[in-house]
């Protein structure tokens, strides 16, 4: 029930916006999530959940893992209030040509919570990074 909660959320805070929210100065979330360490964590977990996850696996065969992990740490942490600056792609570069469906999104979406999950991330603080997340959803999703 909670994960149905979220990802309504997350799907419907994502039609809202195109470009992802500006962190705010306060790094309360980025604490909520573990700082970098643990946000290294969460992101290891969730690829690890990815690489499980056979709806969804195929979109990161031919991926860098590693430059993947990287960024996406960097997002995060950034996303999250964190000292970092993300230095990847835009969205739209990063997933084109990918035909991302609004189910591969969702699968992702259950992986990041599920990983946050498996490290002690309290719920309010699962949210309040989905939030800040969820504008990139219509970057990501083909159309």
């Amino acid at each position: 029930m909670r994960l149905t909660i979220t990802l309504l959320a997350a799907l419907t805070l994502g039609g809202c916006a195109a470009q992802p929210a500006p962190p705010s100065a306060d790094d309360s979330l980025y604490q909520n999530l573990g700082g970098q360490a643990g946000i290294g964590r969460i992101v290891e977990g969730m690829l690890l959940n990815i690489a499980d996850d056979e709806r969804i696996v195929e979109h990161f065969v031919d991926a860098d893992i590693d430059r993947l992990y990287e960024k996406l740490v960097e997002q995060i942490c950034m996303e999250s209030g964190g000292p970092c600056e993300y230095t990847g792609d835009s969205m739209e570069d990063s997933h084109a040509g990918m035909d991302i469906t609004e189910g591969d999104f969702n699968a992702l979406v259950e992986n990041l919570i599920a990983a946050m999950d498996a490290e002690g991330v309290p719920v309010t603080a699962q949210n309040r990074l989905l939030q800040r997340l969820a504008p990139m959803r219509g970057a990501i999703i083909y159309r």
